[in-house]
């Protein structure tokens, strides 16, 4: 039986495909209020910008491409059963083959009703105003908003207390409950974190490896498979 590699991803492993991180320091995202476009009060007070600002990343998804960290990863599944947690919206993990992926904030190709939250549809363009689902709802992008569950979040602690090696690639650390799932590990778990800035890791256990993704994944893999 391979051993369970456990993986959470954030903004950082996709940032060298080229779509943005979450949120600048100055709290905006693309120039929006993160709050004005990723929460139900946004939606709320303005449904329309709401929905452009979320067709602009489908695009943005659509057009990106996934680079060398997706790419290894995935590559990594010939020698490890490897669980990808992602707090990213974007396909690219599973455009570069990876098998086993867990969206915690949801997916931008899917959509689903304003009142229904469990019935996805598939979605490559752009949702508009208008369109309606057979509930009657008008249909929305299936991204979790600030002040929404993260129903997907027992579900990756289940794997993250069965991993026996852990890695860290490209999150902050900063969003809640993303960030307590780290909490949840064996203490006897090998782990390592991959980032540009290495984020608050709360224990030095961590291996860390200062580098962009796709440099890091490169020095993961021959740690890893040495």
């Amino acid at each position: 039986m391979l051993p369970k590699l456990v993986v959470l991803t954030g903004a950082g492993i996709s940032a060298e495909s080229g779509l943005r991180t979450f949120r600048d320091s100055d709290g905006l995202w693309e120039g929006y209020d993160v709050y004005e476009v990723a929460s139900p009060g946004g939606w709320q007070k303005n449904p329309a910008l709401v929905q452009d600002f979320y067709n602009m990343r489908r695009r943005d998804v659509l057009k990106a491409q996934p680079n060398a960290a997706h790419k290894g990863l995935a590559a990594l599944e010939e020698h490890f059963d490897v669980r990808i947690i992602t707090q990213n919206i974007d396909d690219l993990h599973e455009r570069a083959g990876s098998t086993r992926v867990l969206h915690l904030h949801g997916e931008i190709l899917k959509m689903r009703s304003e009142y229904d939250d469990t019935t996805l549809y598939p979605v490559t363009g752009d949702i508009q105003m208008g369109d309606i689902a057979p509930d009657g709802g008008q249909f929305r992008p299936h991204v979790v908003w600030f002040g929404e569950a993260v129903t997907m979040i027992e579900p990756a602690v289940l794997e993250i207390v069965q991993a026996d090696i852990f890695v860290l690639i490209g999150t902050s650390l900063n969003v809640y409950p993303a960030a307590g799932l780290v909490d949840y590990l064996r203490a006897d778990v090998p782990r390592y974190v991959i980032d540009k800035k290495i984020p608050p890791v709360k224990d030095s256990g961590y291996h860390l490896i200062e580098k962009p993704a796709t440099e890091g994944i490169e020095e993961l893999m021959r740690l890893l498979l040495q």
